[in-house]
């Protein structure tokens, strides 16, 4: 087994958490793990990018090779399609399609939109709406999460044990939450 993934989005919308998680995920599960993460502007709502590698055989860098990531998973659509040229031959982009305009010259939607649609085995969810109708939407980055889980590789049981063991000293709803918006996106067959 070995994935190699993008994690982007903006500071503050949760990547962070969605890397913890699968990091505590893969260790349950006796694979190796390496991660670097790029914080960027995170804290004034700046981009923030993790590169996430898990495999059954170990791992000699924390950083993927161009034309090597599995998945690109993003909050956001500008930052999947900043990272899309990295994707390996079969590799998917994981996205929500709600954007985050913390910038004056924000590309027009529908153009990223379109070359996001472009790329082939493309998964794009309104993480943040899925999110809201069965929890909150706070955890809209479990909703991708949730979307994401076909393609980690990775047991559905593990990731929530990792998502109830991260959210866990916050209180049995916000645990609740979190997993009922994994659910959720897991479920999601829009586009």
């Amino acid at each position: 087994m070995k994935t190699d993934i993008i994690l982007a989005g903006v500071g503050g919308q949760g990547i962070l958490s969605i890397a913890t998680i699968l990091g505590h995920a893969a260790l349950q599960a006796d694979l190796y793990l390496k991660q670097a993460e790029v914080h960027g502007m995170s804290q004034r709502g700046g981009d923030v990018m993790s590169c996430l590698r898990l495999s059954s055989d170990p791992i000699a860098s924390d950083l993927i090779p161009a034309g090597k990531v599995d998945l690109v998973i993003s909050l956001e659509p500008m930052e999947a399609l900043r990272y899309a040229h990295l994707l390996a031959p079969g590799g998917r982009v994981i996205t929500s399609t709600e954007p985050f305009v913390n910038i004056p010259n924000y590309p027009e939607l529908d153009k990223i939109m379109a070359e996001l649609k472009a790329l082939p085995g493309t998964v794009m969810l309104p993480a943040e709406q899925i999110a809201k109708e069965v929890a909150s939407p706070r955890s809209s980055n479990m909703a991708l999460l949730g979307a994401s889980a076909p393609y980690i590789g990775l047991p559905d049981t593990a990731l929530e044990e990792s998502i109830a063991a991260v959210f866990g000293p916050k209180g049995e709803k916000i645990v609740a939450d979190n997993i009922a918006a994994f659910r959720a996106g897991k479920e999601y067959k829009g586009q």
